[in-house]
């Protein structure tokens, strides 16, 4: 299999098709049943009963397909209409893992009185916030699973702290922590998706499990590829699932692939 595989085809069809035991890690962002326009072959405004059952029929494939010491890093979102639904989708793929960390991914912020770092989509509302955040939950079949977390790393603000206790056998760095900086990024091919995942994120969830040459990644709602470039980006493999022919063309370009796909 060439670094990055594409697969155009229905998520439970294309995941049914994949070997137990075969994903070292899963990272996605499912539709969030919101309305967005996703274009053809995607339903984002399906009843909620309707839609958290979908969502765990695949989370069951995902445990299916995912290795015993595997992990499954899931970006919700809400509105402020449905203010639990992220809570609600991470308890449907509780049901198939155990919940390890919880990441806020914040998209913009701003620091005392300095103009905003990032990007959002601003909410035009007297009565809520834009949304400048959104989670990442860790699962893993566990709990107990090891994560690289000098792999993120940042350097200590105060030098001194490396001279106290062992904080300096790592040499200058200290764990992130459970918020991670990610911004939208500004490319004009990302304009063909409503909600494009940024590649820096995925590049963190991948390398907090651990890279390495033989490391196969999963993203089952590919979208326009941004797991894939994270993937080649790291030299490790990918499989991209998507049952949108644009995006996965996108997706293509994005990740340097031209053939090798599965577009039936």
């Amino acid at each position: 299999m060439d670094s990055v595989y594409f697969i155009c085809e229905d998520v439970l069809v294309a995941l049914e098709g994949l070997p137990s035991a075969s994903v070292d890690v899963v990272v996605t962002s499912p539709p969030y049943n919101l309305g967005a326009d996703y274009g053809p072959g995607c339903d984002d405004s399906r009843s909620l009963e309707e839609y958290l059952s979908w969502l765990n029929h695949v989370f069951a494939e995902l445990g299916r397909v995912l290795k015993p010491e595997g992990a499954f890093f899931l970006n919700a979102g809400w509105s402020p209409k449905e203010p639990w639904l992220s809570r609600d989708i991470a308890e449907e793929a509780a049901t198939h893992f155990t919940l390890q960390n919880r990441i806020a991914w914040v998209k913009s912020i701003a620091l005392g009185d300095e103009p905003c770092r990032g990007h959002v989509k601003p909410i035009n509302s007297v009565r809520f916030l834009n949304r400048q955040w959104e989670e990442i939950y860790h699962f893993t079949k566990t709990g107990e699973i090891r994560i690289e977390r000098l792999a993120v790393g940042v350097p200590y603000a105060d030098p001194t702290n490396l001279e106290r206790g062992t904080r300096g056998k790592n040499g200058n760095l200290r764990c992130r922590g459970d918020v991670l900086f990610a911004p939208y990024e500004t490319v004009s091919e990302d304009k063909g998706h409503p909600c494009p995942f940024p590649v820096q994120l995925a590049e963190y969830c991948l390398k907090l499990h651990g890279v390495r040459d033989d490391l196969l990644a999963l993203d089952p709602f590919a979208g326009i590829g941004s797991t894939g470039v994270a993937a080649r980006n790291l030299g490790v493999r990918a499989i991209l699932i998507d049952n949108n022919e644009g995006y996965i063309r996108i997706a293509r370009r994005r990740c340097g692939i031209l053939g090798n796909d599965n577009e039936s």
